[in-house]
């Protein structure tokens, strides 16, 4: 049946990285490229949805997503959405080359495989060394060699760090899952670098973001610490400090999803905080690149209590180039 989403083919993705025949090929900044950010960028509310929102992604047909309750909303630019799909608990999501879609479920303890139009494929990741996930959170893919690494959170915390990261070799349901870090307390937000040698990853009960060297698909160098986050100013109505939900853009900076804080963080290649986004959302949950020219953010979460805490998707007129990786059509 044709959908009023249809007329929005092609909108979003002019210029990312899709023209490029080859997977895994970059856009790179100059070194040194300053942060350009306009000092009066305001969110703009877009869509505003009954439930705190997450796991926000585009589709090459400029289509949003994104995830509240146990559903996955559809949305375009103009802010007409609809419900794409009902999972249970999805959370981070990611969308490949053929139009499957992968997705982080806590009900269903597993990265769940979807079809173009939301029916439910076999999971990419359910279980490691044969004993169930606890209930991933967010992933990234490995465009290069074609596997996903995806955070494990739930059940862990600062007394019980239990958190782990995985590496799945393949997305098509038939990959292996290995283990690339544990013993962390809620790991969170995950972005690998497009050049596939760095793999960031926020641990939101300790506020702070890790890096690893990769050193081949699924296996990394020793944790260490990319940047500390500011601390939650409580007179000023901040409530908590968790990193969440990640983004690069075309430079190198990473752009953070700090719950809590209305704010998404934005630290430079070497881990310096260089600006401090309003986030419409208090607690910001997940941050992705999209519009006709990749330069506007896109920001999920749950309005202030005084607002009913329902969820929101909101929009950042950047006019900085955001780094999108999309898996080439063969």
């Amino acid at each position: 049946m044709a959908s009023k989403f249809g007329a929005y083919i092609g909108l979003v993705l002019a210029g990312s990285l899709l023209p490029f025949a080859a997977v895994g090929v970059s856009l790179a900044a100059p070194k040194g490229a300053k942060l350009n950010i306009p000092a009066d960028v305001k969110p703009v509310r877009l869509v505003t949805l009954p439930a705190y929102t997450e796991g926000v992604v585009f589709d090459r047909d400029g289509n949003g997503y994104c995830s509240h309750d146990k559903t996955v909303t559809r949305f375009t630019l103009e802010g007409k959405h609809e419900t794409w799909a009902e999972t249970g608990g999805p959370n981070g999501h990611k969308i490949l080359a053929d139009g499957t879609h992968l997705l982080c479920d806590r009900s269903h303890r597993a990265v769940l495989r979807l079809s173009p139009d939301g029916k439910l494929l076999d999971p990419a990741a359910k279980a490691f060394d044969g004993k169930p996930l606890q209930g991933p959170n967010d992933l990234t893919l490995d465009t290069a060699n074609g596997g996903l690494y995806f955070t494990d959170p739930q059940n862990s915390s600062l007394e019980k760090p239990i958190g782990a990261v995985y590496y799945v070799d393949a997305t098509d349901g038939s990959g292996k899952v290995h283990l690339v870090d544990s013993g962390m307390a809620y790991p969170n937000g995950i972005v690998l670098s497009p050049d596939g040698k760095r793999l960031y990853v926020g641990e939101s009960q300790r506020n702070r973001v890790h890096v690893y060297d990769v050193t081949t698909p699924g296996r990394v160098g020793k944790r260490r610490l990319f940047a500390e986050l500011p601390q939650a100013d409580k007179p000023a109505g901040q409530i908590d400090n968790q990193p969440d939900g990640m983004c690069l853009d075309v430079a190198g900076n990473l752009y953070v999803a700090h719950y809590g804080m209305q704010r998404v963080q934005v630290l430079d290649p070497t881990g310096k905080l260089v600006a401090g986004l309003p986030a419409g959302n208090l607690t910001t949950s997940n941050v992705a690149f999209g519009g006709p020219n990749v330069d506007q953010l896109f920001v999920t979460g749950a309005l202030p209590e005084s607002e009913g805490s329902k969820g929101a998707v909101f929009r950042l007129d950047l006019g900085v180039r955001g780094l999108r990786i999309l898996p080439a059509r063969e």
